[in-house]
């Protein structure tokens, strides 16, 4: 009796890993339009998507979440080849965040302060499942979320230990644990 249900149990598992991976992240039509765009750092190609998105007009306003507290706006204009204009205008820097549960509470306080309804969430395309349920746990359901992945070529071992972060993340939530 003991090994079937270890059977079901990863099946059930296997195919939550299948459903997993169809759900990665890609990249959204630059023509979709968003109050705001959502970068939360710590991957390579973010914050050049971001930049580019908020350029062709995808949305009116970015959020950089999880920037280290010494980095100023025009090391990153600079850096990104983007004119410091932008930064001053249109670009937030968050310094609150350290990870993804983090990152997902200071979106959700700058997004309620603007007033916006939808935001557009540009991370890895691995990153996309978990980092959307955590904003739309931290948003409670009220805005509409985008997400933008990222392509990335992540490690199959990157991917299972996303997945397990995902599963952990996913019924803590469910059973009210971890919540604000």
């Amino acid at each position: 009796m003991t090994w079937r249900i270890l059977a079901v149990l990863a099946l059930a598992w296997a195919l939550g890993f299948a459903l997993f991976m169809l759900s990665l992240g890609k990249p959204l039509d630059p023509g979709i339009r968003t109050d705001a765009i959502v970068v939360p750092t710590g991957g390579a190609g973010r914050i050049p998507r971001g930049i580019a998105l908020l350029q062709a007009g995808a949305a009116k306003r970015m959020l950089i979440t999880g920037t280290d507290p010494s980095v100023r706006p025009i090391e990153l204009a600079v850096e990104h080849s983007a004119p410091p204009a932008l930064f001053r205008c249109c670009i937030d820097l968050g310094h609150e965040a350290v990870d993804t549960r983090s990152n997902a509470d200071e979106t959700a306080a700058w997004v309620r302060a603007r007033g916006y309804k939808s935001v557009r969430l540009v991370t890895a395309d691995w990153h996309v499942p978990r980092a959307k349920l955590e904003l739309g746990n931290a948003l409670g359901g009220e805005i509409e979320i985008e997400g933008d992945g990222v392509r990335t070529n992540p490690r199959f071992t990157m991917l299972l230990r996303e997945y397990h972060k995902y599963l952990v993340r996913r019924a803590a939530l469910l059973f009210g644990l971890g919540n604000g």
